[in-house]
């Protein structure tokens, strides 16, 4: 099928004389202006565009946007006068594709759309093999539209296949693990194991023994020898989780196997080559303890060739939604509920949380949700008490009961309310939650007198 071409020029004569001369390598439509360019668009996509700059009292600028606006936006060729290349230059600023010079070289105009097609097809195909990949590979379980883990999941997309090692850091139930797996699953090792150790969960005998393996008799209870995980990751990647909890000891040996791509079990003298890619994570500042000495220097820099920091949920509100969806109908499978839904009440219950917990505690929670709803709907009191914020956490002051988590929700909301100048939706949007949840909290401080209308 011919790639489709929308001339916009509010000349007849020069629409038609485009048409005839493009429609031997195009399907071909006319317009004339913003508007009937808009309804164009709303019935047919078009694979690219050509639009003159000068659209009689309008703006071929003003095309340019809407034709950004579409999904996905197809590429946009503008016309201009020979004189005012700068105005081409301006479009090209905004987005546009290229431009050509009135009068037209025809064979060059015809040549550039089909160029601007191709473009277009080239990275509709990338889009398609990026989401095979996605989809195959883990990264379509890291759950998220903001801009904060779109920044995540491409610099997961660029270091997944090199050989560098990652440092991850991000507080406790950011994702770490699972962004370690869809590096892995993007790399070419991923037809080897993936390995991951917890190294905050092992004591120091244990770790070392735990990674690098350990000969028969080597120390009270070691009655076999044991393979280590950097040998049984051989060929593929060993994840360490909470890096910065192991010791000294085991630090200097770590250093000595990443240099040396070699290692001895405890009690053994026999070099063993090993071929891993390192992954690590942390919710310490690895910077911070070697500043204090609490980490060696050296390993810092082998370990952080490459560093990925994943936010915590709080910064990225906007995913809060997305990623209570997905829980909901992962636990709604499970437990036989697959319609129950969220209300709405409910849900300004989620955005409205601060998630010290983060991904983890939310998936807690929603799991919670599913487990307690009476019918098909999920409301506030099926949820954990701490995100209702009703209660749980509270220490006895008085006679009366409030939380330190309350009090310093109330400041938050205090200052924010007064720094917009009491305008609730500016408020909303600095706290991170919707204008409805702090109309709700509002009243609730305007009860205690601690706020006024």
């Amino acid at each position: 099928m011919k790639p489709k071409l929308l001339v916009v020029d509010d000349e007849k004569n020069t629409r038609e004389a485009l048409r005839r001369a493009l429609e031997g390598s195009f399907e071909v439509f006319l317009t004339y202006n913003v508007e009937s360019t808009k309804n164009i668009l709303k019935i047919d996509p078009v694979d690219v565009v050509l639009t003159d700059l000068r659209l009689g009292n309008e703006s071929g600028l003003d095309v340019l946007k809407l034709v950004q606006s579409q999904v996905p936006p197809p590429p946009c060729v503008v016309m201009t006068a020979y004189g005012s290349v700068e105005s081409a230059v301006e479009a090209m600023r905004r987005g546009a594709y290229d431009y050509v010079t009135k009068p037209l070289d025809l064979d060059r105009a015809e040549i550039l759309l089909k160029r601007a097609v191709r473009t277009l097809r080239v990275e509709q195909e990338n889009q398609s093999l990026r989401a095979q990949l996605d989809r195959s590979f883990g990264l379509e379980r890291i759950l998220g539209h903001s801009v904060a883990m779109e920044k995540v999941l491409d610099r997961v997309r660029q270091v997944a296949d090199s050989k560098a090692s990652v440092l991850l850091e991000g507080e406790s139930g950011t994702g770490k693990e699972l962004v370690a797996r869809a590096i892995h699953g993007l790399s070419s090792r991923r037809g080897g194991p993936f390995v991951a150790v917890h190294c905050a969960a092992l004591s120091p005998q244990l770790l070392e023994s735990e990674l690098f393996g350990h000969e028969k008799g080597s120390f009270t209870g070691a009655t076999e020898r044991r393979v280590g995980r950097f040998e049984q990751a051989n060929g593929g990647t060993i994840f360490l989780d909470e890096i910065g909890e192991i010791d000294p000891a085991t630090q200097v040996k770590l250093l000595r196997v990443l240099g040396e791509r070699s290692l001895e079990r405890v009690g053994g003298n026999q070099l063993i080559e090993v071929d891993v890619r390192l992954l690590v994570a942390t919710h310490r500042s690895l910077e911070k303890m070697v500043r204090e000495g609490k980490f060696r220097e050296d390993l810092y820099f082998r370990i952080r060739v490459v560093q990925i920091d994943l936010p915590p949920l709080r910064d990225r509100p906007e995913d809060i939604p997305v990623l209570a969806e997905a829980f909901r109908r992962e636990y709604g499978q499970e437990n036989g509920k697959a319609g129950v839904a969220f209300s709405p009440a409910s849900m300004d219950c989620l955005r409205g949380y601060r998630w010290p917990g983060n991904v983890r505690e939310l998936r807690t929670a929603v799991e919670h949700g599913v487990v307690l709803a009476r019918g098909a709907v999920i409301e506030p009191e099926d949820l954990p008490s701490a995100v209702r914020g009703d209660g749980v956490g509270r220490a006895t002051m008085g006679g009366g009961s409030i939380s330190n988590l309350e009090k310093v929700e109330h400041s938050a909301i205090q200052e924010a309310y007064k720094k917009s100048g009491k305008n609730v939706s500016a408020a909303a949007r600095e706290l991170g939650i919707s204008r409805r949840t702090l109309q709700r909290k509002l009243a609730v401080l305007g009860k205690k007198g601690k706020v006024r209308p």
